[in-house]
């Protein structure tokens, strides 16, 4: 099969499998996507809007003007692509021609049969692969600038485009000050960028004072049994890979190989970073693995029976994830992904969105008590003021907020709060209270006297929508 060939039918399994997901929009993707169109709207990340992700995410949405539906299953499989280009060349740079197909259909595959909810939405951690892949192969072709300017690139997606740089740095310790300098240029710019545009300190108190505390406080459910659950159940549904990467460390003894075992191993620190083990930081340890668990299985597909028989394991190890998830696209292609839990929230979040669009007026505002950024993604209102979600109001991360009420930062949490009660959205979707009730949005004395402005207007079964009420006795004048 030709290169061409093999990359056109490579899209378009990609392309259908996003296809049948292309009526919901997933969490993760939708907070960026929010962001996004709070961009469009000409406001500022970080100064205007709160956003404790770097600034590339929402972006590089924003460029592509904040899609959903279709268009943006569109670029998620021109983005998977894109990385299994890169994978492609650099294995063919590294093993030659038979291992960099088997790296670029590994990794197509394995971004779309991966994590346990089988869906994997374009968000930072997703972002981050293609950056990252383009520094190890400039790296790799000894070129510090450029391996520096893609790891600073990968690092205003995601902070652990840190350990990126510290694989390039183990890869070519030589050339360290180039490959700093040539990290230093984009992330100078985007701080000259955001000084200029008076984003400066709120980018840091953002991203990384809060996310420093994020990382610090690990949830509840975020144990060692847990950790190692989800790896060895990662592990189990990326058989092909191990068996590959066996047959790769076993045969090559090779520089090369050592190299990758570096790569590898960093990887594994970033995944491990902060305790949580989520599904969705292994995305980083899967570019390595790719790659040499493509040229363990091409040499031995060669070689004598016993590791004839470990490539014949590794193919039936793919039955799994295919048997896995394989359905749940199916399901999806013909709506009956009903009673899923990120579903049903979709769905509740479609319908505040349709009588929104159906009720609000040209200039209205919108404020989303809660962690409902789909509202945003699909009204594409503006936010009133700085917050425009729940989570620095309560000190509540999202990943734990619909079953844990107690707050990381109380006390500037309680500061937030006051900030918000000085704004005045049109608008109030309430998506937290019915699903908490510790966390309800009138648990809070300010913002309980700041809601007597507001009168319910529209109910789901998940979500009250106030409206801003004029004739209310304490509506300030």
């Amino acid at each position: 099969m030709s290169k061409r060939t093999f990359f056109a039918v490579l899209f378009a399994i990609v392309l259908a499998l996003r296809f049948c997901h292309s009526s919901l929009l997933w969490p993760d993707e939708d907070y960026h996507l929010a962001a996004a169109n709070q961009l469009l709207h000409g406001k500022i990340f970080y100064r205007d809007f709160w956003y404790d992700k770097p600034p590339l995410s929402a972006l590089t949405y924003a460029i592509l003007g904040a899609p959903t539906g279709w268009p943006l299953r569109l670029f998620d499989a021109v983005w998977v692509l894109g990385i299994c280009g890169v994978a492609f060349r650099l294995a063919r740079d590294l093993f030659g021609e038979r291992q960099a197909f088997a790296a670029a259909a590994l990794t197509g595959f394995f971004l779309s049969f991966d994590l346990p909810d089988g869906i994997i939405p374009i968000a930072p951690d997703f972002f981050l692969i293609l950056p990252h892949l383009l520094a190890i192969w400039c790296a790799w072709r000894k070129k510090p600038l450029a391996a520096g300017g893609w790891c600073g690139i990968a690092f205003l997606f995601n902070p652990k485009g840190v350990f990126v740089l510290a694989v390039c740095g183990a890869w070519m310790w030589r050339d360290i000050p180039l490959l700093l300098a040539g990290f230093a240029i984009p992330n100078a710019v985007a701080a000259v960028t955001l000084a200029a545009q008076g984003a400066l300190g709120s980018y840091f108190e953002q991203v990384w004072k809060w996310g420093s505390i994020y990382a610090r406080t690990p949830p509840a459910a975020s144990t060692f049994g847990e950790a190692l659950r989800r790896s060895l159940g990662w592990i189990g549904f990326h058989a092909t890979l191990i068996l590959g990467c066996v047959a790769f460390w076993w045969k090559q003894r090779t520089r090369t190989a050592r190299l990758l075992a570096i790569w590898a191993a960093i990887s594994c620190l970033a995944v491990a970073s902060g305790g949580r083990f989520s599904h969705r930081y292994f995305l980083q340890l899967l570019p390595a693995l790719a790659i040499a668990a493509a040229c363990g299985l091409v040499w031995a597909s060669s070689a004598g029976a016993r590791w004839r028989a470990v490539v014949l394991a590794a193919g039936f190890a793919l039955i799994v994830p295919i048997a896995r998830f394989g359905p749940r696209y199916i399901l999806l292609a013909t709506g009956q992904q009903k009673d899923w839990s990120d579903a049903v929230l979709d769905r509740d979040s479609r319908a505040v969105s349709d009588w929104l669009r159906g009720n609000r007026q040209p200039g209205d505002t919108l404020f989303v008590w809660g962690y409902r950024p789909d509202v945003f993604a699909y009204t594409r209102m503006p936010v009133a003021s700085l917050f425009w979600d729940s989570q620095p109001l309560t000190g509540v991360p999202a990943d734990r907020h619909l079953t844990e009420s107690a707050s990381l930062i109380p006390e500037w949490s309680a500061v937030n709060r006051l900030v918000l009660t000085a704004s005045r959205p049109t608008w109030i979707v309430d998506g937290l209270s019915l699903l908490n009730p510790k966390l309800a949005i009138d648990q809070y004395p300010e913002l309980r006297i700041w809601l007597r402005s507001y009168e319910p207007a529209y109910r789901t079964p998940r979500t009250v929508v106030y409206r801003r009420c004029y004739h209310c006795p304490s509506m300030p004048k």
